[in-house]
């Protein structure tokens, strides 16, 4: 057996290489300019889903505004008894029950959809419709006495706000006793 002695080759780099090692130096402008210009689309397209938010919170709120306020109307309508709300202290002049209207309504809260901070106000109109006296009345006859009692009045109570060019509304009935 021989032993040959072989000498270690060189390392060689072919041209492949050679190419492949320039070209990876950095990025060109094309590569830039391509990774900005989706960037760009992507910033727009948050932002655009930002206003939508905002828009949907500003109808939300709109909405639960609406709501506690024809409720503190029904409330407020409640604490002052029925007495006050005869069909005899609310009739116009030809007879017939005019609804109760109530405007400019304002309501205000602090919004934070995204980073910055506003305040957002909406004014509400309401117009409330109390149900006849006949609906909820008893009347009760003896030998000695008539005696007629209203025990309740149902309240229907309309709010509208304008919300993009549109009149929204809600209408919430209540009975009070």
């Amino acid at each position: 057996m021989s032993f040959i002695k072989k000498e270690p080759r060189e390392m060689s780099i072919s041209k492949g290489a050679k190419t492949a090692s320039k070209l990876k130096r950095g990025f060109g402008i094309v590569e830039v300019l391509v990774a900005a210009a989706v960037l760009g689309f992507l910033y727009v397209a948050v932002l655009n889903l930002q206003s939508g938010n905002r828009e949907s919170l500003l109808r939300i709120r709109g909405r639960d505004g609406a709501t506690e306020v024809a409720q503190n109307i029904i409330d407020s309508l409640k604490s002052i008894g029925l007495a006050s709300l005869s069909d005899e202290k609310l009739t116009d002049g030809s007879g017939e029950i005019a609804p109760i209207k109530i405007n400019g309504i304002k309501r205000t809260w602090k919004a934070q959809p995204g980073t910055i901070q506003y305040d957002m106000t909406v004014l509400y109109d309401a117009e409330v419709t109390v149900s006849n006296d006949s609906l909820y009345k008893v009347q009760v006859e003896s030998q000695y006495d008539t005696v007629t009692h209203m025990f309740a009045k149902q309240l229907d109570v309309k709010v509208s706000w304008k919300f993009k060019n549109s009149i929204q509304s809600i209408n919430v009935s209540g009975v009070i006793r």
